[in-house]
């Protein structure tokens, strides 16, 4: 490799540490406005998850969405991403994704796949499975308006029992360098999950209309609101992912410009030792 070459190479790996090095800015900021929404949300919902436990926790009341039956038919929600340079986030849930929906398969259950990102899309799609339309786009910035309208649609299937079980498969984020894929499911409601011993106290409330009418409203809420804080975790796990990813080929960058800049002054020295050489030689 000539000087010319290795100092066109230098200009170019200098380009691209330009792009990645704004990427991965673009990424924390995204990361740290997506954190502040979930933080925001998180004390709504823990509250609204202890008003429902406290209604249950000494006298269960049946509920539709509470109904566990035989599963026959299964809808699947696997989250990932729009877009690429996330690192390993969207492999590593696509691969949870798959694995699910083979699982209910070898059990003859029938699934429906809701896909959520483009990238799951795309990888659901190459598999020739079934799908729900798209209905939610723009993963990466999850909007409650088109979230609540999906949880609608699939909470009526479920009470008319042309769905028997509803699970989420997306990205729990813990730390910026940690991301979990894991499954949850949605419906049917687990009660055991809401109720516990901290939300029980012996309060004699007054109730209007009835205590069935407000549980019935209450866990729909609650199903909507799991289902917004799951798209908004993943997006967290994303944004985080592409921050690290993107932080990487910065550094990867810096030391490949380190690299070529040594053989180029290396190249250099050696064509000025050869010139004197020439000068020397012909005198």
């Amino acid at each position: 490799m000539n000087l010319k070459e290795i100092k066109q190479r230098i200009h170019s790996v200098k380009s691209t540490q330009k792009i990645t090095s704004a990427m991965k800015l673009v990424a924390a900021a995204k990361l740290r406005r997506t954190q502040t929404s979930i933080e925001h949300l998180r004390p709504y919902e823990q509250k609204l998850d202890s008003i429902l436990s406290s209604f249950l926790c000494n006298t269960p009341v049946s509920s539709g969405y509470t109904l566990s039956r035989e599963v026959k038919k299964v809808v699947i929600i696997p989250v990932a991403s729009d877009t690429t340079f996330c690192g390993a986030f969207n492999s590593n849930i696509i691969r949870l994704a798959k694995e699910v929906i083979a699982e209910y398969s070898s059990k003859g259950i029938e699934t429906e796949v809701l896909p959520i990102g483009k990238k799951m899309q795309e990888a659901i799609a190459k598999q020739g499975i079934s799908t729900i339309e798209a209905l939610m786009q723009h993963a990466g910035n999850p909007q409650y308006s088109g979230i609540s309208y999906v949880a609608k649609e699939l909470m009526q299937r479920f009470l008319a029992s042309e769905i028997d079980k509803i699970e989420l498969v997306y990205t729990h984020f813990v730390s910026a360098g940690k991301q979990i894929p894991q499954r949850e499911t949605l419906l049917p409601v687990d009660i055991s999950s809401l109720s516990s011993d901290s939300a029980c106290h012996n309060i004699d409330y007054i109730i209007e209309p009835s205590k069935e009418d407000i549980v019935n409203s209450l866990i729909p809420n609650v199903i909507t609101l799991r289902l917004y804080a799951a798209l908004l975790d993943s997006a967290v796990a994303e944004h985080a992912a592409r921050m690290v990813a993107m932080q990487v080929a910065t550094d990867n960058a810096n030391d490949l410009i380190g690299e070529l800049t040594l053989e180029y002054n290396k190249c250099r020295q050696q064509a000025i030792t050869n010139e004197l050489l020439d000068i020397v030689s012909g005198s």
